[in-house]
C-alpha cells in the first residue's frame, strides 16, 4: 500500500509506522518525496511511502511522519467476495460532500475513480483542498484512479500537463510494467483491473497500445476471473454531452479489449449515469463488455440532461432505479 501526504514541513521525513494494534506500531517504513511549482504557486512536500508486505482484509494503524495523528485503514480481501465503490468527476461541492457521505455509509474494500478529481483547474490551492476534503476516506480504504481532462492543467509555453496529478496521486504504474503514471493495472482479490489513460496517446503506435496489448495478455483469468477497465472519456454514451470525444481511442483500443475477453468498462466525464448491454463495434454482441458511465460524482458542472434517443445498446431506461454503490464482484462472471 502507498501511503501519501504533504507537509509544509521540508524538513519533516517520509516515513510511515504501523502495526495491527491501535498505538503500537510494530513496522516502519521510509519512502520517497517530491514537491513542485505551478506558476506562482509552490506545493509543500508530498511524501509518497510504500508498506507491506501487508495482511489482507485486515486493519492497520499508522500514523506519518513519526508523528501526529493515527489513522487506520483496512487491506482488501484475497478472494471474494470483493465490493468496490465507483465514482467518476467528483469535485468538491456540497453534491460531492453528499457522495462522499453516502460511499462512507457503504461497506466497500476499495474506491476506483475514472478521471476528474479535484476540478483544481490551473487553481492550486483546490489541490490541497481536495486532499483534506477526501482524506477522512482515502486514509481508510484504497483509491486507485486514472486522469481526467481536468488534470490536464496544460499551458502553452509555461506548464506542462498532468504536473499536480503526478506528483499527488502516484499510481502504481511501475510495478505493472507501465512507463506512465496515466495508465496502469493491478489486482485486488479476483479482479484485473486496468485503468487507461483517455488523454495520453492511444493510438497502435503508442507505448499505452503496446503496454496494454502486453498487459492483457499476462492476466490470467484462472487468477483473476473480472477483466475490468476504467477511462474517463465514454467510448458508449448516448448522451449529447461529450459525444463523440472517445470514438478515436475506442476504435484503436476496443479490438483489444473484446479479444481478452473484458467483462466491464467504466468511464466518467459525461455527468450522468448510463448502462449498457454486451455491446461491441457498435452493436449488441453477448462476448462484448458491459459498459458504465459514472461521471456525476457531484462536481461543479451540474448534470448532463440532454440525451439522444437511445440506443439499442443502452439500459438507461431500465436502470433509472439502480444505486451506483457499491459494485459487488462474485465468482460467477457471466
Amino acid at each position: 500500500m502507498r501511503i501519501t501526504w504533504i507537509t509544509n514541513d521540508n524538513s519533516a521525513p517520509s516515513v510511515v509506522d504501523y502495526g495491527t494494534k491501535e498505538g503500537k506500531y510494530t513496522m516502519t517504513s521510509q519512502g520517497e518525496s517530491t514537491s513542485y511549482s505551478y506558476l506562482l504557486y509552490s506545493s509543500g512536500k508530498i511524501h509518497h511511502v510504500v508498506i507491506g508486505p501487508l495482511e489482507d482484509n485486515t486493519i492497520y494503524y499508522y500514523r506519518c511522519g513519526g508523528q501526529g495523528l493515527e489513522f487506520q485503514f483496512k487491506t482488501p480481501p484475497s478472494q471474494f467476495p470483493l465490493s468496490l465503490a465507483v465514482v467518476g468527476d467528483l469535485g468538491q461541492t456540497s453534491w460531492t460532500k453528499s457522495t462522499l457521505d453516502h460511499i462512507k455509509q457503504c461497506e466497500h474494500d476499495m474506491l476506483l475513480l475514472p478521471g476528474d478529481l479535484s476540478y483544481a483547474d490551473f487553481m492550486q490551492h483546490l489541490w490541497d483542498s481536495f486532499g483534506t476534503l477526501v482524506e477522512p476516506l482515502a486514509s481508510t480504504r484504497p483509491w486507485m484512479v486514472t486522469e481526467g481532462n481536468h488534470e490536464k492543467e496544460h499551458i502553452l509555453f509555461l506548464e506542462s500537463g498532468f504536473q499536480s496529478y503526478n506528483a499527488r496521486w502516484k499510481m502504481p504504474y511501475e510495478e505493472s510494467g507501465s512507463t506512465s503514471n496515466l495508465y496502469y493495472s493491478f489486482e485486488v482479490a479476483g479482479a484485473h483491473i486496468i485503468m487507461l489513460g483517455s488523454y495520453t496517446d492511444y493510438d497502435e503506435s503508442s507505448d499505452q497500445y503496446a503496454w496494454l496489448k502486453s498487459d492483457l495478455a499476462k492476466a490470467d483469468r484462472k487468477k483473476t476471473p473480472w477483466l475490468i477497465v476504467l477511462l474517463h472519456a465514454p467510448w458508449y454514451n448516448s448522451n449529447w454531452a461529450h459525444q463523440g470525444e472517445g470514438d478515436s481511442m475506442m476504435a484503436a483500443m476496443e479490438p483489444l479489449l473484446y479479444a481478452a475477453h473484458v467483462d466491464m468498462v467504466i468511464a466518467g466525464h459525461v455527468h450522468a449515469y448510463e448502462r449498457a448491454e454486451r455491446v461491441y463495434n457498435g452493436r449488441l454482441d453477448p462476448c462484448g463488455a458491459v459498459h458504465i458511465t459514472i461521471g456525476d460524482g457531484g462536481n461543479r458542472e451540474g448534470l448532463a440532461h440532454s440525451l439522444q434517443e437511445s440506443e439499442l445498446w443502452s439500459r438507461r431506461a431500465k436502470d433509472h432505479e439502480l444505486h451506483p454503490c457499491p459494485l459487488d464482484l462474485a465468482q460467477e462472471r457471466r
